[in-house]
């Protein structure tokens, strides 16, 4: 599962990186582009990073970071749909995508902090 879950944030930060460098080249673009880069591509990262956690307390902090920015993540995401400024199959595919991270990674926080 691990290997699986690095794979598959990995190929939707790619998505999320597609997705910015088609925003148009305005104000609103780049600001949204920016949030939503910010967040899309810190889930992989932090997901990687909590795999090699030095300790619980450690591996526990990361995995909660990434539910935030799969979440967060959404937010952005539908906020770029609902102005219209993106391509809305796409960006569909990545708000179901980013849900389902959420979904995945809601849980896996909730059992790491029981079972600590």
């Amino acid at each position: 599962m691990d290997r699986d879950l690095k794979s598959r944030t990995k190929l939707f930060a790619l998505a999320i990186i597609k997705l910015v460098s088609d925003l148009p080249k305005n104000t609103v673009g780049y600001e949204l582009g920016k949030q939503v880069l910010r967040s899309g591509t810190s889930i992989g990262a932090n997901y990687r990073s909590s795999q090699r956690g030095r300790s619980r307390a450690e591996f526990i902090s990361k995995l909660s970071i990434v539910q935030e920015e799969a979440d967060e993540t959404v937010f952005w995401l539908e906020l770029i749909k609902e102005s219209q400024i993106s391509e809305e199959g796409l960006i569909s595919t990545l708000i179901k995508e980013a849900n389902e991270l959420t979904a995945i990674f809601t849980p896996m926080v909730i059992n790491a902090k029981k079972n600590t």
